[in-house]
């Protein structure tokens, strides 16, 4: 098999030439976070002498198993669950094969609520991307405790923080491998589209991004630090340790895994609704990002608000029917009742009745659909669409609206985009995962090529978004429309 060897600040790794593709793996672009640096800051890895092989993908961070979805196989959008291994702050790259120069580059964060998830999820190949003159870079960094829980004594953010070294080595780096370090798209999608959110509002980024792309995500879930601290304590509460430094460092990361499940179950009571007494998270996730660090000053919609973020040109959107991923699968959309759908509502948002009665129930709509259309808006479209309202810099907007027809009807779900961004409908077709039978590629084709020819200069066919503007283009149509604000916006901030 042919090979390549690229040199890079630390030292020399080996990619392999497939299909006119390099794929290098499992690069590092930090030390590994074990020992003292478990809970530091990310460090520059040690420089190495020999070639270090690049064609394996080697760990990633710790994390619990996939979570089962009956009869839908989702390691594609996740990975395989943990791969153990200390040196796991790493990223992948794929490039054309060939001479290249002065090639866009795009780094994708992962998603995973913050707790699972892995650069080498199959449904994220690069290799579509490098095909067709991108280069494309994918990272793992720190989930979970080390990376989401801000105990005290410890720094914030830890995900973050790895997420904003990974771009720095590749501005510092990827010129070696053909790219152009002034031309980096970040792009993520669901708990990575929150994080490239957080980082278009972070002002320790500010010089690294020229393009942001956010994909079912937005900048609304963090947490001040005070109500996130109850979440240390009840984790560890439940891990039977102190709530502090000590504390969690009596524990190896593994053995920290049941717990963080536990936490994450719906049945663990844990108030964190914040003074108007929302839950944005919606209980997918007790570990999320924090604000009131140097990080993010402020939370996310302040500081765009302010001008944070402005020079980065912004792409961003959500899917049709997002919610429907976790309520479908299972069967819980058609057997929800009104009573629970209210008292499920009712946990995150203080007006339930009203909003469940402005989507439709009690006139015609059944309890489940009521339920997962407003839970769709609440989550993810309104607050998408206010994170774009705040962009002081040029944004657009889109919607995914292409219907799955698994399960009868799982339609524009969560994670439904990437096999049609990453143009890698192959791994996601079949009767158990995740787009069914026959997916248009044709659709595939025409989204990956809007990603690209945004993150090579920023073109787009629609019009920009902005309040007064609300242009939004829906890619299975492939058509604007001028969308009216959502129903639930009356209810939210």
């Amino acid at each position: 098999m042919e090979e390549m060897i690229v040199g890079t600040r630390r030292g020399r790794v080996r990619g392999v030439v497939e299909a006119g593709v390099v794929r290098f793996l499992g690069v590092p672009y930090a030390a590994p976070p074990v020992g003292a640096l478990r809970f530091a800051v990310p460090q520059p890895h040690a420089a190495w002498d020999d070639i270090r092989d690049a064609s394996v993908p080697g760990a990633n961070a710790p994390q619990s198993a996939a979570k089962v979805f009956p009869g839908l196989d989702i390691s594609i959008l996740i990975g395989k669950g943990w791969q153990p291994g200390e040196d796991f702050l790493t990223l992948n790259i794929w490039r054309p094969a060939g001479e290249v120069r002065g090639a866009p580059v795009m780094l994708f964060v992962h998603g995973g609520a913050f707790v699972v998830g892995s650069k080498d999820a199959a449904v994220n190949d690069g290799g579509a991307f490098a095909r067709d003159g991108v280069i494309l870079v994918a990272i793992n960094y720190r989930l979970g405790v080390e990376g989401f829980l801000p105990i005290p004594g410890v720094p914030t953010n830890l995900g973050l923080r790895d997420q904003l070294a990974a771009i720095r080595w590749v501005r510092d780096n990827i010129a070696a491998f053909g790219g152009d370090a002034d031309n980096i798209t970040v792009f993520g999608e669901s708990a990575g589209a929150m994080s490239v959110a957080n980082l278009v509002a972070s002002p320790l980024a500010e010089g690294l991004l020229r393009r942001a792309i956010v994909q079912s995500g937005h900048g609304a879930m963090t947490r001040s630090i005070p109500l996130a601290r109850k979440v240390v304590a009840k984790l560890a509460k439940i891990a039977g340790i102190t709530p502090d430094e000590a504390g969690f460092r009596s524990r190896r990361p593994g053995d920290l895994i049941g717990a963080v499940e536990r936490i994450n179950q719906p049945t663990t009571r844990i108030d964190l609704r914040d003074a108007h007494g929302r839950e944005p998270v919606f209980g997918i996730s007790r570990l999320i990002p924090v604000h009131g660090d140097d990080v993010l000053p402020l939370p996310p919609l302040e500081a765009l608000a302010q001008g944070q973020g402005a020079d980065i040109d912004l792409l961003i959107g959500t899917n049709a029917e997002e919610m429907n991923f976790y309520f479908v699968p299972t069967g819980l959309r058609d057997r929800l009742g009104r009573l629970l759908a209210t008292f499920a509502l009712h946990r995150v948002q203080p007006h339930a009745n009203r909003v469940l009665k402005t989507y439709g129930i009690g006139r015609g709509v059944k309890p489940g659909r009521a339920f997962t259309a407003a839970a769709t808006d609440i989550v993810f479209r309104w607050p998408t669409r206010r994170f774009a309202e705040e962009h002081r810099g040029r944004t657009h907007m889109y919607e995914f609206d292409w219907p799955s027809p698994r399960f009868g009807g799982l339609g524009a779900a969560h994670g439904m985009e990437l096999p049609f961004v990453f143009d890698t409908l192959a791994c996601a077709t079949g009767e158990d995962v995740l787009v069914g039978e026959h997916p248009p590629q044709e659709l595939a084709t025409r989204i990956h090529r809007l990603w690209i020819d945004f993150a090579r200069d920023g073109s787009l066919p629609w019009r920009p978004f902005t309040r007064d503007d609300r242009q939004v283009f829906q890619l299975a149509t492939g058509a604007a429309i001028d969308e009216a604000p959502l129903p639930i916006a009356p209810f939210l901030p």
